[in-house]
C-alpha cells in the first residue's frame, strides 16, 4: 500500500513539473519596439534584433527572391490606431504582420493580416491586407537590426528597416484633419461635452485645420450658449468672419471685450505682440492697464509690448509702475533686471 502511495506521488511530481512554464532567459536577438504619433495616429513596431556578427546578410543570410520576417523570432509586428496610407496606398487601421521580400534592386514591404506567426515560416500571402515596393538605400553599417522612424511631419513619416549597410524606407501618411475631428466627435460624447472649453477647443481646431465650418460654428455656439467668455466669443467671430459675415464678427470681439478678464487680455495682448502687431497689442494693454492699475503682471506685459514695439521711455515708464505694484522683493528683483536691460 506504501509503495503504490510513493509511486502516485512520483507520477503526480513528474506530472506537475512537465507542466512547469521554462525559465525566462536573455534572447540573443534582443526584443525591441519603436513609437511614433502623427497627430493622434500612433505607429507602433514590435521586432527582434538580429546581429550582424561578421556573417554576409544580404543575398545570403537574408536570401533574395524568398519572404523574409524583417527581424527575428517572432512576427515582426507594425500596428496603427486609425487608417494610414503607406506608398500612397490605404491601409485600415490595425496590428499586421511585417514581412519583407527582398531583391538585390528592390523591397517588396508585406502588411499580412496574421500577426502573431512565428517569423515568416507560416507566411500564406493569401492573409496580405497590402503589398508595396520600395528601393532600398546605402547606409551606414547597422550591427544590429533597427526600425526607425524618420523625417516626421505634421502629415507623416518615413519608417526604415536599417541593417548591415542597407536603410529601406518606406513612408506613412495620415490624413490627420480627418482622423483628429473624428476623435472630437466622439470625445464630445462623453464627460469632456460638459466643458464650454471642450467644445471652444473643437471649434478653434476645426477652423485652423480647415474643417467644415458649419460644424466648427455648431461647436462655437455650443461653446457660448454654456459660457459667453472672452475666448468662447473671439472663436465664433473668427469662424464667422471666414464664412464672409463681417459685420457680426465684429460685433462678436466687442462683445468679448466686455466679458474679458484681466488675465484674458494680458494673454490676448501678448498674443497679438507675438503676432507683431505692436500697436494692437498697447491698445488692448493700455487698456487692461487703466483698468487695473496696481496690477504688476498688466503693467509688466505693457511694458513689454512697448519694448517690442522699439519704445524704451514707455516700456521704462511701465515697468516703474510694475516694481510700484509688486508685492515681494525676487518679483521687484527680476523686474528691475528686465528694466536695466533696456537702458
Amino acid at each position: 500500500m506504501r509503495k503504490l502511495a510513493l509511486l502516485a506521488m512520483l507520477a503526480f511530481s513528474t506530472t506537475a513539473f512537465a507542466q512547469l512554464p521554462p525559465l525566462s532567459l536573455p534572447e540573443v536577438s534582443q526584443q525591441a519596439s519603436v513609437s511614433q504619433t502623427i497627430g493622434l495616429t500612433r505607429i507602433t513596431i514590435d521586432y527582434h534584433r538580429p546581429a550582424v556578427n561578421g556573417r554576409k546578410v544580404w543575398g545570403d543570410l537574408v536570401p533574395f527572391g524568398e519572404v523574409w520576417r524583417a527581424g527575428a523570432n517572432e512576427n515582426t509586428t507594425i500596428s496603427f490606431s486609425t487608417p494610414v496610407t503607406v506608398e500612397g496606398q490605404k491601409l485600415d487601421a490595425g496590428t499586421y504582420g511585417l514581412h519583407t521580400l527582398p531583391t538585390a534592386t528592390t523591397w517588396t514591404i508585406i502588411f499580412n493580416n496574421e500577426s502573431r506567426a512565428w517569423g515568416s515560416y507560416a507566411y500564406d500571402a493569401k492573409q496580405d491586407a497590402l503589398r508595396v515596393v520600395v528601393t532600398p538605400q546605402p547606409a551606414e553599417m547597422q550591427e544590429r537590426l533597427a526600425f526607425t522612424f524618420d523625417d516626421p511631419q505634421p502629415n507623416s513619416v518615413v519608417a526604415s528597416l536599417r541593417w548591415e549597410k542597407l536603410r529601406v524606407p518606406f513612408k506613412i501618411d495620415v490624413d490627420v484633419t480627418k482622423t483628429v475631428l473624428e476623435n472630437i466627435r466622439h470625445e464630445l460624447t462623453g464627460r469632456t461635452r460638459f466643458g464650454s472649453d471642450s467644445w471652444n477647443a473643437a471649434a478653434g481646431w476645426a477652423l485652423r485645420n480647415n474643417g467644415d465650418l458649419d460644424e466648427a460654428l455648431a461647436w462655437a455656439n455650443q461653446a457660448v450658449s454654456m459660457q459667453a467668455s472672452f475666448r468662447n466669443l473671439r472663436t465664433k467671430a473668427a469662424i464667422v468672419e471666414k464664412k464672409g459675415d463681417t459685420a457680426q464678427a465684429e460685433a462678436l470681439r466687442a462683445r468679448a471685450m466686455t466679458v474679458a478678464t484681466e488675465s484674458d487680455l494680458n494673454s490676448f495682448g501678448a498674443q497679438l505682440v507675438g503676432q507683431k502687431k505692436f500697436d494692437e497689442a498697447i491698445s488692448v494693454l493700455s487698456q487692461n492697464a487703466t483698468a487695473h492699475p496696481q496690477s504688476s503682471g498688466t503693467q509688466e506685459s505693457l511694458a513689454k509690448a512697448y519694448a517690442a514695439k522699439g519704445d524704451k521711455k514707455a516700456a521704462m515708464a511701465a515697468y516703474s509702475k510694475a516694481i510700484a505694484a509688486a508685492t515681494d522683493d525676487e518679483q521687484k528683483k527680476r523686474l528691475s533686471d528686465d528694466m536695466k536691460k533696456l537702458q
